[in-house]
């Protein structure tokens, strides 16, 4: 029996319906097995997959750098060395120099607040003693102990958990490694990112009509756009308020400036609730030293928020991620509860891009069926 009459049967259709039901049983019921399944495979490529993420982060600075150095269409491939070359250069050169200034502000802070722990608890005590709260309430004695033997408490704490801490030095090796290999494999990449794109356009080409092509072309166009702009100008916006939390600790004469600005700056990354965050950590940490410092980093994160959300942000991502904050708030709890922090981080930009092809694709389609329908 050939395959077209096979396919005339009556029960073949609800055959077809049936085993793809069960699949998908199956696959619902198996959630947590295939999920595992799909990490382990994914774990193998790991190196790959960040070295791609690391080429497709650098390669608009790399782009930047090829259309700016001087050369005709003849020098275009040296040029584009060139440029991979100068954007990694300078990558590792700001990222230098700014290890090179934090660093020494982050170990003064963290130096200066374990010296300082006991005075702190106690002030901190003493407030809330004057509201007429104990200590005890907020668990504040546990850190009376452990400040009474810190040293003590540490080489417990090593001798007890040693198999677990050479774990994690033994995990944190190899992930030093693998990001080695990623960055190597990142080169790799951008110097033959044409050849690399000439696989994938080819193959769009073979497979679809002239007009899909272009239609599809373009989206991948604008996705690229949503992403490189989005990726770019978070890193540059948590680079401005981090700095900017730096002046203003700095000029107040508030200690721990360079701890609380980076922990103000990382924590921008992350959409929405991040810099509330940091904040709250900020805050805490000064209201350690002085019960003003907290109040007054308080007002003064939700004063640079509001530049942050109303003129620092739109001048630097434009219309380019026009969605709603609802959809924006969906993408980030969706993401977050999928992937972590990497989901969260690139919720906002997948649901730019769901919303691109709402707008651009699905809706003109259906007005067009509607249309269609009513003639």
């Amino acid at each position: 029996m050939s395959k077209k009459t096979l396919k005339l049967k009556v029960w073949y259709k609800y055959a077809v319906a049936i085993c793809i039901g069960v699949v998908l049983f199956v696959a619902l019921t198996h959630l947590d097995v295939i999920w595992s399944a799909v990490k382990t495979f994914i774990g193998f490529f790991k190196p790959v997959i960040f070295g791609c993420i690391i080429a497709y982060i650098v390669n608009p600075l790399a782009s930047l750098y090829t259309r700016k150095l001087p050369g005709g269409p003849e020098k275009i491939k040296m040029r584009g060395r060139v440029g991979i070359i100068l954007a990694y250069v300078t990558i590792i050169v700001v990222i230098v120099a700014s290890l090179a200034v934090l660093i020494p502000q982050l170990v003064s802070s963290v130096t200066m607040f374990a010296d300082n722990l006991d005075e702190y608890i106690a002030s901190l005590t003493a407030l809330l003693k004057s509201f007429g709260l104990s200590a005890s309430m907020f668990g504040l004695h546990h850190l009376t102990e452990l400040s009474d033997d810190v040293m003590g408490t540490v080489s417990g704490y090593i001798s007890k958990n040693l198999d677990d801490i050479m774990t994690v030095t033994a995990g944190i090796g190899l992930g030093a490694v693998t990001w080695m290999i990623a960055l190597l494999l990142s080169m790799y990449i951008l110097a033959e990112k044409s050849m690399l794109k000439s696989g994938p356009k080819n193959l769009l080409q073979a497979t679809l009509e002239k007009e899909q092509y272009v239609e599809t072309v373009k989206f991948l166009s604008r996705s690229n756009n949503i992403l490189n702009r989005y990726i770019v100008f978070n890193l540059v916006d948590a680079f401005i308020i981090g700095m900017l939390n730096m002046l203003f600790l700095t000029v107040m004469g508030f200690p721990y400036a360079g701890l609380v600005a980076f922990v103000a700056g990382l924590t921008n990354l992350i959409p929405t609730f991040g810099p509330f965050v940091g904040g709250a950590i900020g805050a805490f940490i000064l209201l350690l030293v002085e019960p003003w410092y907290a109040a007054a980093f308080l007002a003064f994160t939700v004063a640079i928020q509001i530049f942050d959300g109303y003129i620092l942000k739109p001048k630097l991502f434009g219309k380019t991620l026009g969605v709603s904050g609802m959809w924006i708030l969906v993408g980030i709890v969706v993401g977050g509860n999928m992937f972590g922090v990497v989901g969260i981080l690139i919720g906002i930009p997948v649901v730019a891009i769901l919303d691109d092809i709402y707008h651009e694709y699905l809706l003109p389609l259906l007005e067009k069926k509607k249309w269609e329908r009513s003639q």
